[in-house]
């Protein structure tokens, strides 16, 4: 296995793997110990099907199950499409569909609304556009560093409620229905998180943070902002330029993400997203 930085603080390529079989020990060690370290990794040339990315994402942990308007609604997977899935055609933009996706054009953490965050996310790029649908990574762990004492000191012991309706509220009110408000209710997390690995630090926030405990509304919104725009900036970033075949793996724990643009009614983009649960006990030692 050859590891290639991507950026000189985090994302790599890892070249010389095959998992379309099942992995080694060792080789899946490695893996394993590369995602700690590079919080992006990404595996060229990767031709998945559902069965063989389902088992290779259950090296990393039990897979959340989709639900809500996703046309995969119990299964592992979270379509990222705007193809049809019983007839193949496009769909059309204004689809409720197609309005439920553009969230992901917010950066967030994928199931940070939950009481357990996910650990990571795998996606499979199965058919990519002729241009357009880059994927965008910051590293909230890179970026902590560069905080101003007195921010990191005003954070440090912050919690963040994160509320799923809240950001799909942000791109489009009333976007989501009541029984998505039942299934998940606003959680608190804290803001700063351990890695229970190497001891480094992470912010946690995004799209689905809505406020700040105990502070006033606006004032705690502001902060986030504040903290969302610090860690997105350039030298904190990662920009995927997809390829058919390519799987790339990203640590929910300290990466936020953002899908980009294409043209949806004249390309056909099919990707395939499996994510992986968090573990309980390892989750309360990181926010310890």
């Amino acid at each position: 296995m050859v590891i290639t930085r991507l950026t000189p603080h985090f994302a790599a390529r890892l070249d010389g793997v095959d998992i379309t079989r099942p992995l080694e020990e060792r080789t899946w060690k490695e893996v394993r110990a590369a995602l700690d370290e590079h919080s992006v990794l990404v595996f060229p040339g990767q031709p998945l099907d559902d069965d063989t990315q389902t088992a290779f994402s259950r090296r990393f942990g039990s897979l959340e199950v989709t639900r809500s308007i996703n046309p995969a609604a119990g299964t592992p997977f979270a379509r990222q499409s705007n193809l049809d899935i019983k007839t193949g055609e496009v769909i059309p933009p204004d689809d409720r569909r197609m309005v439920y996706q553009l969230a992901n054009m917010l950066w967030h953490s994928d199931s940070s609304f939950k009481e357990v965050p996910s650990l990571c996310s795998l996606l499979s790029a199965r058919m990519v556009p002729p241009e357009g649908g880059a994927t965008e990574f910051a590293s909230t762990r890179y970026a902590y560093p560069s905080l101003p004492d007195a921010l990191k000191q005003r954070v440090e012991r912050a919690i963040a409620v994160h509320d799923f309706s809240w950001s799909r509220f942000l791109f489009q009110p009333a976007s989501s229905t009541e029984k998505e408000r039942a299934e998940y209710p606003p959680v608190r997390h804290p803001l700063v998180r351990t890695n229970p690995v190497n001891g480094r630090k992470a912010l946690f926030l995004g799209a689905h943070a809505s406020h700040i405990e105990g502070m006033p509304m606006e004032e705690g919104r502001a902060l986030l902002k504040q903290l969302l725009e610090h860690v997105t900036q350039p030298e904190f970033c990662y920009r995927h330029e997809w390829q058919e075949g390519d799987l790339v793996i990203w640590d929910n724990r300290c990466v936020l993400h953002r899908a980009t643009p294409f043209d949806t009614t004249r390309h056909k983009r099919f990707m395939q997203r499996t994510t992986v649960s968090g573990d309980p006990a390892e989750f309360a030692r990181a926010c310890s």
